[in-house]
């Protein structure tokens, strides 16, 4: 079994706006007055950089570990998401805080809207495959077929701020748990009054304000295949506050007898999805739909997903497996291939 890992302890979407990547740090070039701070949180390389409020950065990393372990992990006792996968069922639900709360009616939503495409209850389904380890685990077809029995977003049931869920359903918003991140350090921003700040967690990445210098945020989007040494496909200048996610089948995969297994997993086979796509990147208003989005339009594929995002107002550029490149019409003034071996298409 060949495991790989693409761009391995390096973030999917990297900031480049005025920094370059050396391994998990982010090194910025200028000398603009800003406070900067890198770390793990949620699993992942974060990066915080704030312009015009001292000690918000490090307050916003603090904040990332501390909703994990308050509300968004499901491998932490006591957290709320924990607490609901051990304790709820059809008829004793548990009550969550108002703040996890909101979060699972948004993504039920996005689940409802996308016809399952997103569906925050296949946790047991990525564990199975195990691809986050050096153990990965390629499960057979009866196997899966058993496990998504106990799978689906219609059986997480909200009412009056209390949450049900079906025998054996377990919730996982790993998916969307980093997004969030994003939204809850936009709230902080505001309430300090900062003047400009970009926030890398993973693969998402929160843009807020102006930068201070009047150009625009420069976000690089990665190469989804990386053969000619080329890190980035392309980048996204962006003037002012949005969320930037991207999924992809490079990050977490294991290649078998020629056949790549990634992470983002179709709902209704519990196998990788195959939509003809290797990459997605959503760019929209609120961290937790664009993560979310991105998952969601993967599976779907490039023509299922339009729909979606003209229901939410997002836009995204798609990249298929021939290598071709299209970009949503609100983006293609922003958008600037860099990779020659890309071909950008229309719509």
């Amino acid at each position: 079994m060949n495991r790989k890992k693409s761009f391995a302890n390096i973030l999917k979407i990297t900031c480049v706006m005025v920094c370059s990547c050396i391994g998990t740090q982010l090194v910025w070039a200028d000398k603009t007055n800003s406070e900067s701070i890198t770390d793990t949180a949620m699993g992942t390389d974060c990066s915080v950089r704030v312009f015009g409020s001292d000690g918000t950065a490090k307050d916003i990393m603090d904040m990332l570990s501390d909703i994990e372990n308050k509300y968004l992990s499901w491998r932490i006792e006591g957290s709320d998401i924990a607490n609901i996968n051990e304790n709820a069922s059809e008829s004793e639900p548990v009550m969550p805080s108002k703040w996890t709360y909101s979060y699972l009616e948004n993504v039920l939503d996005l689940a409802r809207k996308s016809s399952g495409a997103f569906d925050p209850t296949l946790g047991r389904v990525s564990q199975l495959w195990n691809l986050e380890s050096d153990n990965p685990y390629i499960p057979s077809k009866s196997e899966l077929t058993e496990l998504l029995l106990e799978t689906g977003w219609e059986k997480i049931n909200l009412g009056d701020g209390e949450v049900f869920l079906k025998d054996g359903v377990q919730i996982d918003l790993g998916a969307v748990g980093k997004g969030i991140g994003c939204d809850e350090a936009r709230k902080m921003l505001e309430e300090a009054d900062a003047d400009a700040a970009v926030v890398s967690v993973g693969g998402s990445i929160l843009t807020y304000g102006k930068k201070p210098d009047g150009k625009p945020w420069k976000i690089g989007i990665a190469n989804p295949r990386n053969e000619d040494g080329e890190s980035y496909l392309g980048s996204l200048t962006i003037d002012g506050t949005c969320s930037i996610s991207t999924s992809g089948d490079y990050e977490k995969y294991v290649i078998e007898d020629g056949v790549r297994y990634h992470h983002i997993l179709d709902p209704k086979t519990g196998y990788p999805a195959d939509s003809g796509l290797i990459s997605v990147t959503i760019v929209c208003e609120k961290g937790w739909l664009s993560d979310g989005l991105s998952t969601a339009c993967f599976v779907l594929g490039y023509e299922d997903s339009l729909p979606l995002l003209e229901t939410y107002q997002a836009e995204a550029v798609f990249v298929t497996e021939d290598k071709e490149v299209i970009v949503t019409d609100g983006l293609k003034d922003m958008f600037t291939l860099t990779d020659s071996s890309y071909e950008q298409v229309e719509e």
